[in-house]
């Protein structure tokens, strides 16, 4: 079944543990960190992934737009992430590998995630590494952006290349993921749909989650 992880970028936040509540049908709750330098924004931290840990039993999918990941992923797992993920334009290679192997080493899931300027061949060298990989359909810093149709190519190239290693990897996309795209995302080959004002907009939040899965 197509997991569907709802980004609270789009929720109140005044009233984010409501509006976390409101998900509980969803898979995972997605996470936008954001340093104001890695993407031109900046949204939340460590403490209020502390906070949300405490009002939900879903996993959380902790997605870092910052620069140099590796300084902070043991602080986000101890926060209570169940899956981080960096981008592999944030840092080195070798930091990036070493970030990896720290939120292994807190024994929590660990992704790699792609802007839509890199190519799928970027992720070939971390994949023996981690438990999803992230495509952005949009470029990475705001909500509400419209979906990059022409990723869909990337999306099921990372297919194949995740198939080919028999892995059981996951492969998310996020950014734009609505009613009339998700099918696009879910027949090149992802299994985890991350949609926030597509899902926060709903009248039935329910029903938009089911909706989603296709």
């Amino acid at each position: 079944m197509i997991k569907i992880a709802p980004s609270i970028l789009s929720a109140d936040f005044a009233n984010l543990e409501r509006d976390i509540q409101r998900i509980a049908g969803a898979d995972y709750v997605h996470v936008d960190v954001m340093d104001g330098m890695f993407v031109p924004n900046i949204t939340i931290g460590i403490p209020v992934v502390a906070a949300i840990r405490k009002v939900t039993e879903l996993p959380l999918d902790v997605h870092l737009m910052i620069v140099e990941p590796v300084r902070y992923v043991e602080q986000f797992c101890d926060a209570g992430a169940d899956l981080v993920t960096v981008h592999v334009e944030a840092d080195t290679p070798e930091n990036i590998r070493a970030a990896l192997e720290k939120i292994h080493a807190k024994g929590k899931r660990a992704g790699i995630v792609l802007k839509p300027g890199t190519p799928a061949e970027a992720a070939l060298e971390y994949l023996d590494m981690v438990d999803l990989v992230l495509v952005m359909t949009v470029e990475p810093g705001f909500g509400g952006q419209k979906f990059m149709e022409d990723m869909m190519p990337k999306v099921a190239a990372l297919r194949r290349f995740i198939d080919a290693r028999g892995s059981d990897c996951e492969l998310e996309v996020d950014g734009g993921v609505a009613p009339d795209t998700c099918r696009t995302c879910i027949d090149a080959g992802a299994d985890v749909l991350v949609a926030g004002s597509a899902i926060y907009k709903a009248a039935d939040i329910p029903g938009r989650i089911a909706q989603l899965r296709g």
